[in-house]
């Protein structure tokens, strides 16, 4: 028997169950040559520089697909007696027209702008629409076996990936349906587990959550982030691992921020000034700084250690190298991929009074911490690499950069510095590969899978033995598996058992062009009882802020191929799945390449016979809730139903709020006329085509969201609703107590679930509740 699994057994019962059906990880042990062609395959369907294929993965290429004006898709026929859609509350408009750039601009909607807690008018207005929304979903067929069907999906054991301090190890657990998972700790790999923090008693609701937890480098302390109702803003607090008692201190206003240890007595933090009372959720944010916290002291006896007074555009974090040598300072002006660096040499004096050095003070390139040792420093770089590379920055006399490992065609994600290995992470196409090297380059390992998917993980420290890492894919929740390094052996460490067999689903990468010829990749997955059949189809897309979309597993995305409907990811441009170029090439005045890959995306699923013609959904979030409701103006012939959740739907304004000053990296300044033309061009809020039959329309999103603030899902539902655009429901839910999504408990997660799903079900002929059977 392994020795995780006498482990397990010894400590507790249920928590490392086993699993009938998990992919098989091979640790393969390959000269260097050959690890070099395993781990980075060439590409076969490049798209230029930018664009590499996973084609091992692709499984028939494109045919003919329809082109934009083509005749619309037929509405479904519905197996169930049309609902009726509800009279929508009354929305008050305002005669306000403004002149920019020499057009004028209506904007009837703009005292939806306050937030429903401070303005008795607008909770009323979320009032009416939650009411109205939630009688039509409610009548919806299928609803309450999707809910039921979500739930069971998400009754398995979870377990996070376990992080090591000194002798201890921390991960987080729940056992199935609890609405917040519970940190527990063990001393040692065979020790005894018990519970360090259950956020399920802290609120009857379940909105307040643990968020962020840091153990100190010898595990006697932990610092944790509480988050309350979804908001961004965080609570720093502090617990006695080895009591368990709770530490007087309270550390306010911490919104992005890293919680990186100095020693066992302090740590670094960011934090934003106090934001004025009534404003925490509406106004814009400056002046983020790195503060030290001594653990024992109140927040008012921090020392402010970097800030930049001058430039409060600027936010700043820190992490610090596993020696404690060092604190590196990354500073940001926005989400653009551009970073500076500045060194605090931590040996240099006390807190608040360490020596300063600048080491990258432009913002002209990315930069991503690594570790360090002594004199050495490792960074994941672009900087003369659009995809990527290994750098080491050696201070032991006038600083000096040497390539460790240089770029390839894949795009290097992150490292991580383990005992004495690096662990490379690379996008693949939007899964990810893993290369284990020495810590001068050079390749003795690779992690490879035998399925599509996503490995992630590999934390760790220089000088320890092991690490853990996990795997999912859209059909297999995460196993976990821990890797000895010294002898390159894997185990599996928690493995879920599930109340479904993955192997009942195909998952496949398919490229298909855009309009403009560009080859994009797009994961689909279905039953494989099913290919052959067009079936109801979910799209889902982001394509933004260079972020990769990756396989991952969601019990709520599961019931819907459960009830056997289709569900494809595209991986369109302006996302990071291929780097610098890929980005690049749907922002600012790019960005309605993003759209028309989306579009392509649909098009193709029709004309590949996977998608049912006039069944195809369409689904995003944030940046990807202006995506969908953007494709929805610009094609509503091509969409059955389509659901823009937490989206930025206002671009003549997202600027003036919260958090979106720092979005204009990727959508432009509206201050500036070129940018203003085009983002009026595709604002969903600006562009909804009157008198034009619209799918129907769901828009989904959070009371306390102070990321996106829900003024932009206000404003598009009330134009929507205002619109002549067809008798499907335009309707808008709106979660009490819940943000951007994160923190959400289980319960409200799977209420959400289910009405979306139903109403996507609905209106694209899935049969939820039935079974499925091969044509």
């Amino acid at each position: 028997m392994k020795r995780a699994e006498r482990t397990a057994r010894r400590t507790s019962r249920a928590i490392w169950r086993c699993a009938a059906r998990v992919p098989a990880l091979v640790l393969a042990c390959l000269p260097a040559a050959a690890l070099a062609q395993a781990a980075m395959p060439a590409a076969e369907d490049a798209e230029g520089a930018a664009h590499v294929s996973a084609e091992r993965h692709a499984t028939g290429l494109t045919t003919a697909i329809a082109q934009p004006g083509a005749p619309a898709a037929a509405a479904p026929q519905l197996a169930m007696p049309r609902i009726a859609t509800p009279a929508y509350p009354p929305t008050r408009r305002l005669p306000l027209v403004e002149r920019a750039f020499g057009q004028d601009v209506a904007d009837p909607y703009r005292w939806l702008e306050q937030s429903p807690a401070s303005s008795p008018e607008v909770a009323q207005w979320v009032a009416g629409q939650n009411a109205a929304s939630a009688a039509y979903l409610a009548q919806l067929p299928g609803r309450d076996a999707l809910a039921a069907c979500i739930r069971s999906l998400f009754d398995y054991e979870r377990i996070s990936l376990p992080r090591r301090a000194g002798k201890s190890y921390f991960y987080l657990r729940n056992p199935g349906l609890s609405n917040q998972s519970e940190l527990y700790v063990r001393a040692g790999l065979d020790g005894e587990e018990r519970v360090l923090l259950d956020p399920n008693g802290w609120s009857k609701d379940g909105t307040v959550a643990l968020d962020a937890w840091v153990p100190s480098p010898q595990g006697r302390t932990l610092a944790y982030t509480v988050q309350v109702a979804g908001s961004d803003w965080r609570t720093i607090r502090l617990i006695d691992v080895r009591s368990g008692r709770l530490l007087d201190e309270t550390l306010a206003w911490a919104n992005d921020t890293t919680i990186a240890w100095v020693g066992e007595e302090g740590f670094l933090y960011s934090r934003f000034p106090e934001p004025a009372k009534g404003a925490e959720h509406l106004a814009p944010v400056y002046g983020k700084a790195v503060w030290y916290h001594r653990v024992g002291t109140p927040q008012a006896a921090d020392l402010l250690v970097y800030a930049t007074p001058d430039h409060p555009e600027q936010g700043h974090k820190a992490a610090v190298s596993a020696d404690g040598r060092w604190a590196v300072i990354t500073s940001e002006v926005g989400t653009l991929p551009v970073r500076a660096i500045h060194l605090l040499d931590l040996r240099s004096g006390k807190p608040g009074q360490w020596a300063q050095a600048s080491i990258a003070d432009g913002f002209d390139n990315d930069w991503k911490f690594v570790d360090g040792i002594g004199d050495r420093l490792w960074f994941v770089s672009n900087m003369g690499a659009p995809r990527y590379r290994l750098l080491e920055l050696d201070l032991s006399g006038a600083p000096a950069w040497k390539v460790v490992v240089p770029e390839r065609e894949q795009q290097l994600a992150g490292a991580n510095a383990v005992g004495d290995r690096f662990i490379l992470s690379y996008l693949n196409g939007g899964s990810s590969v893993a290369v284990v090297t020495d810590l001068k380059g050079k390749p003795s390992r690779a992690i490879t899978l035998n399925d599509i998917g996503s490995a992630s993980g590999f934390g760790g420290r220089p000088g320890q033995e092991e690490t853990f890492y996990q795997f999912a894919s859209f059909n297999r929740a995460p196993t976990i598996y821990r890797m000895d390094l010294r002898t390159g052996q894997t185990t599996p460490f928690a493995q879920p058992r599930m109340s479904f067999n993955p192997d009942d689903y195909l998952v496949e990468q398919r490229f298909y062009p855009s309009k403009d010829g560009t080859k994009v990749p797009m994961y689909i997955v279905r039953k494989r009882s099913l290919v052959g059949r067009a079936v109801p189809t979910l799209l889902y897309g982001y394509g933004g802020f260079d972020i990769a979309m990756t396989p991952t597993f969601s019990p709520v995305r599961m019931a819907w191929l459960e009830a056997g409907g289709a569900f494809a990811l595209a991986n369109i441009r302006g996302g990071g799945e291929f780097g610098r170029a890929w980005h690049d090439a749907g922002r600012l005045d790019k960005k309605q390449n993003s759209f028309d890959d989306f579009i392509a995306a649909g098009e193709y699923l029709i004309a590949q016979g996977i998608a049912a013609k006039g069944s195809l959904a369409v689904q995003g979030g944030s940046n990807g809730g202006l995506l969908v409701a953007a494709v929805v103006n610009q094609r509503p012939d091509l969409f059955a139903a389509a659901n823009p959740d937490v989206g930025v739907l206002d671009m003549l304004r997202f600027d003036r709020f919260t958090a979106g000053r720092l979005w204009t990296g990727d959508y432009g300044r509206p201050e500036n006329e070129a940018d203003w033309q085009v983002l009026r061009r595709y604002s969903p809020y600006h562009n909804i085509a009157d008198g034009t039959d619209y799918p129907a329309i769901l828009v989904t999103t959070g009371d306390s969201d102070d990321r996106v603030v829900p003024a932009h899902s206000f404003k598009y539902a009330a134009a929507l609703q205002a619109a002549k655009i067809g008798d499907r429901p335009h309707l808008l839910r709106v979660e009490s107590r819940a943000g951007h999504g994160a923190g959400k408990p289980l319960d409200k997660t799977i209420a959400s679930g289910a009405d979306t799903l139903a109403f996507l079900a609905y209106w694209t002929g899935l049969k939820t509740g039935a079974a499925v059977t091969a044509p």
